[in-house]
This record gives structure tokens, sequence and C-alpha cells, in this order.
């Protein structure tokens, strides 16, 4: 009598719950491989991401960004096919030699925030300014998307 080696795994294959169970598992890691990748599908690694407050005025909208220690020169915005996107870098101070470290909780590297932006944004007229480790970037809406009060009268 041959012994044959058991693999659980060929029985359920055939078990119909546990095809299931694969096929969300495979499913799973789509959306992960999609959350963490960018629009051309290239994956972004980042230790940070810097925190955002997004604003709508009447005749605008408004993206601020904290970048403490960014410079200017190592950010980039770019709009493509009506998506927003802040990219930059955060380097890394020198290393001290004769520094022993107790504790680093800053973060460094690169990072990416990307905004899809509504239909109504004049997109040739998008202004961004740095202040401060503030990256400020006004997006004027055009005239249809503003909001009109009309009057109403008594008769």
């Amino acid at each position: 009598m041959a012994l044959t080696r058991w693999k659980p795994e060929r029985e359920l294959s055939t078990w119909s719950p546990f095809r299931d169970l694969v096929n969300m598992q495979r499913e799973i890691g789509r959306v992960f491989d999609n959350l963490f990748s960018d629009t051309e599908g290239n994956l972004i690694v980042s230790d940070w991401a810097p925190r955002v407050d997004v604003m709508e005025h009447q005749d605008s909208y408004t993206i601020k960004a904290e970048l403490p220690g960014v410079s200017k020169n190592d950010v980039k915005i770019t709009l493509h096919e009506n998506v927003l996107s802040i990219r930059g870098e955060k380097k890394q101070e020198k290393e001290e030699k004769d520094a022993n470290f107790h504790r680093v909780e800053r973060s460094y590297g690169v990072f990416e925030r990307q905004f899809a932006l509504p239909t109504g944004v004049k997109s040739d007229k998008i202004d961004a300014s740095y202040k401060d480790g503030i990256l400020t970037i006004t997006l004027p809406k055009v005239e249809e998307a503003k909001p009109k009060e009309i009057e109403v009268k008594v008769s």
C-alpha cells in the first residue's frame, strides 16, 4: 500500500464556501493594491502624508496642507485629468555621528496627496502659495458653479 500525502486544500477547493473565501481574499487584495497606487498604477510608499484642510467658499475652493520642514523647491503640484496632485519630499537632516538618538518621532520621505476636482473649477486660474510651512492652493469656481441668489418678490 502506497502512502499519499494529504493536501486539504485539494479537497477544500471543491467546496463552494472555500472558493468564495478565496475569491473574496483576491478581491480584497485588489482593493488594497488600488488603494496604495497612483492613477497610473505605480505603488506609492510613503512614511507620512501631510494633513490637509479642504474648504469651499462662495467663489472658490481652498486646500491648505501642512508641510513643516519641507522646502518650497521640494513640492510639485500637478493637474492631470481633473485630479490635483501634491507631491514632495521631506528630507532628513544629516545624521550626527557623535549623537545618540533616544527617540525619533519626526517623519521623513516622499509624500503624495491627490484630490479629484469638481467640474466647476477654472483649472487655468489655480493659484498656490507657500508660507511658514503651509501650502495654500486656491481653486476658483466657474461662474455657473457659483450659487446665485434669486430675490422673491411679494405681489
